[in-house]
């Protein structure tokens, strides 16, 4: 990548104030800014609400955060420097450690200076007859710019249910997604936590080792979790992976999920439920995402799936000694992996604790908050402190949030009031220039995070690299590709087992929102070709074209060769 000649104002078109508007300042902002302004010479203005760099990793601060991909394949890996300078002290990095670490890249490639903390994106606006985009601030300013590029995290918009007389209780409130940078005060006090999710499944163990009077676990639906089998990086460890780190990240950059595990198995669907536990005992001993790839049928083959869903289920039931108890905390509504799988140390064990107690919300439902506390349909809860596990609204909450316009002043919300609807899970037909990273469609949280943040990012400034090196003012994904795409997002994940569950994957943690698979369910291997196949094809499914008003007269193309007969 050589660095581009712009005009003399620094833009590459002139009467902008910048090339490039980045919304978020998190791994992928960061990595955006570095590519285009260090390798490609771009003025670029990134605008993050927080006070610092981070992301998700600034707002969500609770006990027991902590990330569930291995820390040493948790980090970027374009800089040889940052990677023999930077030493993980734990196999799963705290939240302190990965932001420490994103404000050490920072630094080291002194991204601060082009960053405008403190501010939040209100609206961006395509102008047609410019070929611009108008980006306002709730500081009320407004800056302009050739290309619009979303990077604002697939679980960053957090989301309380809209539980009655909320605002009644007059105890401490926090949501984990917007935990509190002071310390919080648990000694002597009634803690109730909503919500059993990944989130939930770390918050709870942590919250239960405090001098808490009591805990009160509400929980909708069971979760299925896999020990992590955390603990500290031994040295010898560390300088094991340093001397194979190329060969490490090289496999999980080519992995299906983006890590560089071996699937164990083809299928468990003719061994007997003795041969299943035979192979999956030492991959649940050593903890982790390993599990997980222990057949390579577990989310297509309703039969691997349910014995390995069984073989979970025995292992609660082992754990939590009440047996009650133990039958409420062992899913049966769902196949194991189609909801997110989350990681866990000591969840299940918690629930042996005498101070600890779980309220089954389904035979029990919350009927309201009170000003002391919870009232469900059969008893009333006091409390000192209620912690909100109740999740995201993932994948399009925080695009939908600004208020996006693109060609005809379409806005965001209504391209997308049946579902998401991209090309690649990049870009949008009718918003030209705007490029979204891990937007929905594209593999995101179905892989390990930055790996797939690499992939889009890199796209994303190669593309940039090559209109500007062709005079293309503009880009913009065709309708043909944009059905095409949607319709082969679908078509994938209906072949898999994910589409059976009710999970925020599917958008059914969010009362109104359309069901629809929103993630990109192929495998980040074969997404990454495919989307590099699209480019080496001079942008197949992409209308280019140089002059402003020739944009959007060709919507109509004809559907893409590299998804016929998948």
């Amino acid at each position: 990548m050589t660095e581009i000649d712009t005009q003399d104002n620094g833009e590459i078109q002139e009467g902008t104030d910048y090339d490039v508007v980045v919304v978020g300042a998190g791994f992928s902002g960061l990595y955006m800014l570095h590519r285009l302004r260090d390798e490609l010479g771009l003025s670029v203005k990134v605008v993050e609400k927080a006070d610092d760099v981070g992301g998700t990793w600034y707002w969500n601060r609770y006990p027991g955060a902590r990330c569930d991909s291995e820390s040493h394949i948790y980090c970027y890996s374009f800089n040889d420097e940052i990677l023999e300078e930077w030493e993980w002290s734990e196999r799963y990095p705290e939240q302190p450690e990965v932001l420490e670490y994103l404000q050490f890249v920072a630094d080291e490639l002194d991204l601060r200076k082009d960053i405008d903390f403190e501010t939040e994106v209100t609206s961006a606006a395509f102008d047609e007859e410019a070929g611009t985009w108008t980006v306002s601030t709730d500081d009320g300013d407004a800056v302009t710019s050739q290309y619009f590029v979303t990077a604002v995290g697939c679980l960053s918009e957090p989301y309380v249910p809209d539980f009655e007389a909320l605002d009644d209780f007059e105890g401490e409130m926090y949501h984990t997604g917007k935990w509190p940078h002071d310390p919080v005060d648990f000694d002597d006090k009634r803690v109730a936590v909503i919500g059993t999710g990944a989130t939930g499944i770390q918050v709870i163990p942590e919250v239960a080792k405090e001098d808490v009077e009591r805990l009160t676990v509400f929980q909708r639906t069971p979760n299925y979790a896999v020990p992590a089998r955390h603990r500290p990086l031994t040295d010898e460890e560390w300088e094991s992976i340093q001397a194979n780190y190329d060969e490490i990240l090289e496999k999980a950059h080519n992995s299906g999920f983006g890590m560089p595990f071996e699937t164990g198995y083809e299928t468990a669907a003719d061994l007997t439920m003795e041969e299943v536990e035979e192979a999956l005992e030492p991959r649940w001993q050593e903890g982790g995402f390993r599990f997980l790839l222990a057949f390579e049928d577990l989310l297509i083959n309703e039969e691997t799936n349910e014995k390995v869903s069984e073989y979970l289920r025995n292992k609660i039931r082992e754990t939590v000694d009440d047996p009650d108890l133990a039958e409420k905390l062992a899913p049966e509504d769902h196949y194991y992996g189609t909801k997110r799988p989350p990681l866990h140390t000591d969840y299940y064990k918690t629930y042996n604790e005498d101070h600890v107690s779980l309220v089954d919300v389904t035979e029990d439902p919350i009927e309201r908050f009170t000003p002391e506390g919870i009232q469900t349909a059969d008893d009333h809860y006091e409390f000192d402190m209620i912690i909100l596990a109740t999740g995201f609204d993932a994948m399009t909450g925080t695009l939908l949030q600004m208020d996006i316009r693109g060609r005809d002043g379409l806005t965001l919300d209504e391209k997308w009031n049946d579902g998401p609807q991209t090309y690649l899970g990049l870009a949008l037909y009718g918003f030209p220039n705007m490029f979204t990273i891990t937007g929905p469609q594209s593999p995101s949280v179905l892989s390990n995070m930055p790996v797939a943040i690499e992939h889009h990012v890199e796209w994303v400034s190669d593309t940039i690299e090559y209109l500007v090196d062709n005079d293309v003012k503009l880009i913009e994904a065709t309708r043909a590709a944009e059905r095409a795409w949607t319709t082969h997002n679908r078509e994938v994940a209906e072949q898999t087992l994910y589409t059976t569950a009710d999970s925020w994957y599917m958008n059914e943690n969010i009362p109104d929102k359309p069901t629809v698979f929103t993630p990109y369910p192929g495998g980040i291997d074969l997404y990454h070709n495919t989307i590099l196949e699209v480019a080496e094809k001079g942008y197949e499914g992409f209308e280019l074209t140089e002059a402003v008003t020739d944009l959007g007269r060709e919507g109509d193309k004809p559907q893409l060769s590299v998804m016929e007969g998948d």
